[in-house]
């Protein structure tokens, strides 16, 4: 017999699919959307920060629930009592990208009809989401699967890391992990641009995401630009490229005048921890070595947009 399974964040959701534990799901976060299948599932959380437009403007209301000491997400205290859940999967990594981990811990308390486990996620470092795909998997009795999971994705990126270390070339990259303002991907992002093939500039493993002024980015010379914000699928992206042009130093950056500039899924790769890095890694080499990797180019192509100087979009 399975264990009821409370998932709070896409990632978690993901990593309990992928060890065959889809059927044990009880409830999700309001964001968890992959598998398709796992939308029918009643949403444990909800979002306290207002539906608002531009990325300033998301920036801006974030930061404020964050200085009145409250979490930007709560929890649906009514509907997980109604779960009933044995598991708990949640993190306490980044209270923008989820439930605070203090929060879990209350709402756990106040539910009094059995003992519920609480698997907590930290990922900082690329090998982190190995260890967090192993803690779940122990956690819902199936170590097995999990070790069996974390082999197969291992494999699938010392293949990509083997194919792009036989290029001559190392790009200098920028990831760019919200546009306005400017934040630079940090955590496992710079590692996943060394197994691509490439060199990340600014950040380095487990540093969490700066924010850089327009003059401080004017100081780099990136060859290619990775355009990812968290949580933005593709088209959300698209629609701010005129921010391109205010935020960053689109006039004098090489990239951008050899046509290097990439727009990424951010929702779907990248930002989630999870089985799916292996894609992102796939999206970030096919982005920095292209003629060699045109398999993820194909496999990829609708995640991922070109840019030219000029703004306008080409395929992938």
């Amino acid at each position: 017999m399975g264990y009821r399974v409370a998932s709070l964040l896409p990632a978690a959701t993901e990593i309990v699919c992928a060890l065959g534990a889809e059927a044990d799901l009880v409830g999700i976060s309001h964001e968890c959307d992959f598998p398709e299948t796992v939308r029918r599932l009643p949403a444990l959380t909800r979002a306290r920060v207002r539906p608002v437009g531009a990325s300033r403007d998301i920036d801006r209301e974030v930061r404020l629930v964050l200085q009145d000491a409250l979490a930007v997400y709560e929890i649906e205290l009514a509907r997980l009592e109604a779960a009933r859940p044995d598991v708990i999967v949640t993190q306490d990594l980044c209270d923008v990208c989820a439930v605070s981990f203090s929060d879990v811990c209350a709402a756990t308390a106040a539910l009094v009809h059995q003992e519920i486990r609480i698997v907590n996620l930290h990922p900082t470092r690329f090998d982190d989401i190995w260890a967090d795909i192993a803690r779940v998997a122990d956690a819902l009795g199936r170590s097995a699967e999990g070790a069996a999971v974390v082999r197969g994705l291992q494999a699938r990126a010392s293949a990509i890391t083997t194919r792009s270390s036989g290029r001559g070339e190392r790009p200098r990259v920028v990831a760019v992990e919200w546009l306005d303002p400017v934040m630079l991907g940090g955590m496992w992002m710079p590692e996943l641009i060394e197994r691509g093939g490439g060199i990340p500039l600014v950040t380095r493993p487990g540093d969490h995401a700066p924010t850089l002024t327009r003059d401080a980015l004017q100081g780099l010379a990136p060859d290619v630009v990775l355009i990812k914000p968290c949580g933005f699928p593709l088209g959300r992206t698209l629609e701010e490229l005129p921010l391109l042009r205010a935020s960053l130093p689109w006039e004098s950056w090489r990239a951008v005048q050899a046509g290097r500039v990439y727009i990424a899924d951010g929702n779907a790769y990248f930002n989630r921890p999870g089985p799916r890095i292996v894609e992102s890694l796939e999206i970030l080499a096919a982005c920095l070595h292209p003629e060699a990797f045109r398999d993820f180019r194909s496999k990829h192509r609708d995640a991922v947009v070109r840019v030219d100087a000029d703004l306008k979009q080409h395929p992938f």
